[in-house]
């Protein structure tokens, strides 16, 4: 896997310029929880980014609308009023479009797009004051700063920040491919993990990105850092290592801007063989479970976390009932967890046990063209003033 979408990168980096853009609106008060999909739109069926809803009591899914928001929006961002989400376009040539979120449908109205000044786009944030987007270019390595303004829209670029190294691997990383890049919970920092470069690079967070010297996880050789999610708790990091199938635990400096790694276990059972690649990772709010999507494996790989400190161990690796699962997510109530599997086609619904973290299927799924991208519209929108 060399990136985000498959082995090679070299299909999808021939891709032509930005198409136009065509509007799908919900009309209908939308009752559950509102889920938002980013596709692959190459060689597939997709139409883009779809709206789907939740029922919270049976972890059913219905898709409810669906937007074109121009080549491959493969990965999304909810900006923390609710109000606006951010999609970035997954070309040679990349871009980022804004889109204002209707308040009672949860529909699509584009506001416009912007260059991510670099190429193949993978990866966007808002910082936690809403102020700011954040986007990992993967091929070249950049990772670019762009400003929101008052009605979620974006200006262009105000700083691109270009990274540099590289590592072992041949193949993968004879250059930097930035691939993650989010603001720390006091949002006066940013990590960018950077898979060519074996680095977690962090930067200060000063109306700019002001790189902090001696702040850097420098990664195992090899390791190909992926995607990173901090505990809500504990001074810690964790990083999904896409190269050699490990996730690792940094601790984190939250009053100097350091990184410093502590740990790294296996996302797949001891003795396993074959082509793994961990893709997404994130942590339940209470802190006490960790989970890493496991691409090859076809799993999701569950942690408990030590209460006070944070160490990991490996309980379970769940099928995810289909191939190659990139993003997933919990849902806002914390019952249930979304998988996407991008090359069988599906959204797939598991069971989460709130106590233990456990995961259990439940037969629900939905059908759609290349998924890649999940994000949940929760809580539910802020009435305007």
């Amino acid at each position: 896997m060399t990136g985000p979408r498959d082995p090679s990168r070299r299909e999808f980096l021939a891709a032509s310029a930005i198409g136009l853009i065509g509007l799908a609106r919900g009309s209908e008060k939308i009752d559950g929880d509102l889920l938002y999909v980013g596709t692959y739109t190459e060689g597939t069926r997709s139409e883009g980014l779809y709206l789907l809803r939740l029922d919270r009591r049976s972890g059913k899914l219905q898709r409810i609308d669906s937007v074109d928001a121009g080549p491959n929006p493969s990965f999304l961002a909810i900006h923390p009023n609710r109000r606006v989400l951010y999609a970035v376009n997954e070309l040679e040539k990349g871009a980022v479009r804004a889109f204002a979120i209707a308040r009672d449908t949860g529909a699509l109205t584009r506001l416009n797009e912007q260059p991510s000044e670099g190429g193949a786009p993978c990866f966007v944030s808002v910082d936690r004051s809403g102020r700011v987007a954040l986007v990992a270019n993967y091929a070249g390595g950049s990772i670019a700063l762009l400003s929101i303004q008052p009605n979620g829209a974006l200006d262009p670029a105000a700083q691109v920040v270009q990274h540099t190294g590289k590592g072992p691997n041949a193949e993968r990383q004879a250059a930097p491919h930035a691939h993650c890049v989010l603001a720390d919970p006091s949002n006066r920092f940013v990590l960018a993990a950077d898979l060519g470069a074996d680095r977690v690079f962090v930067y200060r967070l000063d109306g700019k990105l002001v790189h902090v010297e001696g702040g850097d996880a420098v990664m195992r050789p090899g390791a190909g850092p992926r995607h990173i999610a901090f505990h809500p708790t504990l001074p810690l990091v964790f990083v999904a290592n896409e190269l050699d199938s490990t996730v690792a635990t940094l601790r984190f400096d939250a009053g100097r801007g350091t990184l410093s790694p502590l740990d790294s276990l296996s996302t797949v059972p001891a003795g396993r063989t074959g082509t793994n690649y961990p893709a997404d990772i994130h942590v339940a709010s209470s802190g006490r479970t960790l989970y890493v999507s496991n691409r090859g494996h076809n799993s999701i790989a569950v942690f408990s976390v030590a209460e006070s400190t944070g160490a990991l161990v490996l309980d379970q690796t769940i099928s995810t009932e289909g191939d190659w699962p990139r993003n997933f997510s919990l849902d806002p109530t914390g019952r249930w967890l979304l998988v996407a599997n991008q090359r069988s086609d599906a959204v797939v619904v598991f069971g989460r046990d709130p106590d233990t973290g456990r995961l259990t299927p439940t037969r629900q799924q939905i059908a759609l063209p290349s998924p890649v991208c999940l994000r949940f519209l929760a809580p539910p929108l802020p009435r305007s003033p």
